[in-house]
């Protein structure tokens, strides 16, 4: 025979409906959002690590100024016990897309080629290229791209295995799938490009398979840089366990898993308060049929599990729902974000039981001890009390004393605040971290708009030119100086500083030359927290010296980590000629330089490549955060406002009786909630943005480079702005909630 308890459910969801569908929705909300994130992260990071053997990546790869001959070629492979592979590219520039094209030839035994659509080049006028290049330039499978000297047929769109996150230089603070892209052209076909644009790299695998770790990586990159340096003139090295471009993108999926299950678990507790904190205010309301059931014979267990049905049904429909929504649409979604700003080989989605433990299996656990211990706890009354609506566990608390020079219904509007104080300290935190989602999706774009702005106020020069060995140009203005990349020492991850010897007098870098030490870019000094008289010590990265400088002043350079001192104490300190210099700072373009002799060309779009790329990477994630925190925010507020309402049904009841007009209740019992929120809002948006300033020093601090957090008083502003509107919208829901409490409730159960 089936339980009578049965039946009440269904009147209890009727009842409810408005609480109910909220908590329904949320849930299926954050659900199928967590699950298609882990889902297409977990598809794409499965492919993503079997590249590495698939398409047979690089254990390293690097530069020499000149190709190596038979001899020096051999002399490499055997004393660095190594195979190397010759992989040349040409970088060239395209016209029309104002972009540079990074072109490979013939990959078949290293860093191969996943062709995603079309065929692979066969005629010399053929290319493939990256997915990504394709779609930010609409390029597709017969378009044509004009470089200099030749017009080149689409024929593929491929990814690159190593070109998983497209950096141009490894030293990069960010990827740039915009002005930079990669392609792969036949044997013949990248023969018959220009020669002066070849840059001679080699891979290597070593002969006795991948290190394990990257300790291993690193001793073996040590020792392997000394034996090449003997016999070659590098221009560039990077073993494979530091390239940005291969692992960038992994390590990312990495990092967001981490944050996205952080979320998942403070909202589903967060909610699953509330659920206790509405099932607490339903067994206070039924305490009267709880205690007859209990004196008909009903257990404790039996109404436990009765009670614990509704709130564990919800979750489970909601799972069930959002665990089907994540593999389907929101995969999609999810893995767009991704595919929209790394280059990664095609994948398949796969079941990820991590998905289902985390999005369904840790939620109901989560909810079903909170909710049983809370039931449990109440239950353990004995039917008379319950009878008599005795359900508090102390005795009665004597209020404290207001003064009664306080007007009466202000009085009266402390005591509800003061009644439900749990309530609304669950309402200041729920606020605080809906405000901390909100502000994160509502700051970011404003806040890369500002730091471009910065970095482009504050350039160099419009152009910097980095010669491969030293020459001179005839162009007006241009103005030499010495530069050169060594590496921090003793950070957690080491990274490039470019050191620059600045002429004196110079019209572009203002230092003081009269001062021995050197001057910190202030995206350095920001970074590590450095002041002036400090030290800092640096190596170079192709050999064992270290170097050690005095700190003497910072320069307003926010574009990336570097150190300003003089020419001539640059050319002493590297041991170099007194007339060294391998830079040209101009405001205008060196076309007296050959373009064999540059090694690179340092522009305004190089510049502000980071803030564009993750305008255009994390575009559609930052916009999910700031819909979910307008969503979060009202759903918080408006249950816990309603079961303050509910919680003081008989009071407003009685207040009706007495002649209270809706307007006045409202005052009563709405605006005490409205006085918290607002506060709460107000008091919650400084400490959510040093909050969110703080995580994002801590997540930037990984990367290459620094990226400073600024937001303006009116982003602020417009946070709370969207806060307070959306209280407006619970306000005029909860006034309706007050109109429709009858005037009989304030007979009910009374002693």
């Amino acid at each position: 025979m089936k339980s009578p308890l049965i039946r009440r459910i269904p009147r209890e969801l009727k009842s409810e409906p408005g609480k109910q569908l909220a908590v329904f929705l949320f849930f299926v909300l954050i659900i199928s959002a967590v699950s298609g994130f882990i889902v297409s992260a977990d598809s794409l990071k499965e492919a993503y690590d079997e590249t590495f053997e698939k398409y047979n990546i690089e254990h390293g790869n690097f530069e020499l100024m000149q190709k190596a001959d038979e001899q020096t070629f051999s002399d490499i492979e055997e004393e660095g016990d190594i195979t190397l592979y010759e992989n040349f590219y040409k970088q060239e520039e395209t016209k029309g897309f104002d972009s540079k094209l990074r072109i490979f030839g013939q990959r078949d035994d290293v860093d191969r080629v996943c062709l995603l659509s079309g065929e692979m080049p066969y005629e010399e006028n053929e290319i493939a290229i990256d997915r990504l290049y394709a779609k930010n330039h609409d390029l597709e499978r017969g378009s044509e791209i004009e470089i200099e000297g030749a017009v080149l047929k689409v024929t593929g769109i491929v990814a690159l295995s190593d070109y998983s996150c497209l950096y141009e230089n490894p030293t990069d603070l960010m990827f740039d799938n915009d002005k930079f892209g990669v392609g792969v052209m036949s044997a013949k076909g990248f023969d018959s490009l220009r020669e002066d644009k070849i840059h001679y790299c080699y891979s290597w695998m070593y002969n006795d398979g991948r290190p394990k770790d990257d300790t291993a990586a690193n001793e073996r990159a040590e020792e392997l840089i000394k034996d090449i340096s003997k016999h070659a003139a590098m221009t560039g090295f990077i073993p494979e366990y530091s390239n940005q471009a291969i692992h960038f993108s992994g390590n990312d999926m990495d990092g967001d898993r981490t944050s996205i299950m952080a979320f998942l678990y403070i909202t589903v507790g967060i909610l699953a308060f509330i659920f206790a904190i509405t099932t607490d205010i339903t067994i206070t309301a039924e305490a009267g049929v709880i205690g007859t059931l209990r004196a008909s014979g009903y257990t404790r267990g039996e109404l436990v599990r009765h009670y614990l049905v509704l709130p564990m049904l919800t979750l489970i429909t909601a799972a069930v729902i959002g665990n089907v929504l994540g593999y389907t649409f929101f995969e999609k979604y999810m893995a767009m974000a991704y595919l929209n700003s790394y280059s990664l080989t095609d994948y398949q989605v796969r079941f990820s039981p991590d998905a289902f433990i985390m999005t369904t299996a840790v939620p109901l656990v989560i909810m079903f001890i909170i909710n049983l211990v809370t039931l449990t706890r109440k239950m353990k009354l004995s039917p008379l009390r319950f009878l008599r609506h005795d359900l508090s566990r102390r005795g009665k608390k004597k209020a404290f004393r207001l003064n009664t020079k306080i007007p009466i219904m202000t009085r009266f509007r402390l005591r509800v605040i003061f009644q439900n104080m749990p309530n609304y300290i669950t309402i200041v935190i729920g606020t605080l971290l809906a405000n901390a989602i909100l502000l994160f999706g509502s700051v970011f774009n404003p806040m890369l708009e500002n730091y471009q702005d910065s970095v482009s106020d504050n350039m160099l020069a419009e152009y910097i030119y980095v010669t491969k060995v030293p020459v001179e140009t005839s162009v007006s203005g241009a103005e030499k100086g010495a530069m050169l990349s060594l590496e921090t020492v003793g950070n957690k991850h080491d990274e490039d500083i470019s050191v620059y010897g600045v002429a004196d007098k110079s019209r572009y870098i203002r230092i003081d030359h009269s001062k021995d030490g050197v001057f910190l870019s202030s995206a350095y000094r920001d970074k590590y927290g450095i002041d002036e008289g400090d030290t800092i010590k640096l190596k170079d990265k192709y050999s064992d010296k270290n170097y050690t400088f005095n700190v003497n002043g910072f320069y307003d350079y926010p574009a990336s980590l570097a150190v300003f001192m003089d020419i001539d104490s640059f050319r002493e300190e590297f041991e170099l000629d007194s007339d060294y210099g391998n830079i040209y700072f101009s405001n205008k373009e060196l076309d007296d330089i050959d373009d064999s002799l540059i090694a690179s060309k340092i522009t305004r779009d190089d510049l502000t490549k980071t803030s564009r790329q993750l305008m255009r990477s994390l575009g559609s994630i930052v916009s999910i955060y700031k819909y979910f925190g307008v969503i979060m925010f009202v759903l918080v507020i408006y249950l816990l406002a309603k079961i303050i309402i509910e919680k003081n049904t008989q009071s407003i009841s009685m207040t009706k009786i007495l002649g209270y007009l809706p307007k006045e209740v409202n005052s009563l019992y709405v605006t005490p909630t409205t006085l918290v929120t607002i506060a709460a809002i107000i008091f919650t948006i400084p400490f959510s943005n040093w909050l969110i300033g703080f995580i994002m020093k801590v997540i930037f601090m990984s990367y290459p480079g620094y990226f400073k957090y600024e937001v303006s008083p009116v982003t602020l502003i417009g946070s709370g702005v969207i806060g307070v509107v959306s209280y407006i919208l619970v306000s005029l829901l909860l006034g309706r909630k007050v109109k429709k409490i009858p005037l009989a409730e304030a007979l009910k159960n009374a002693e």
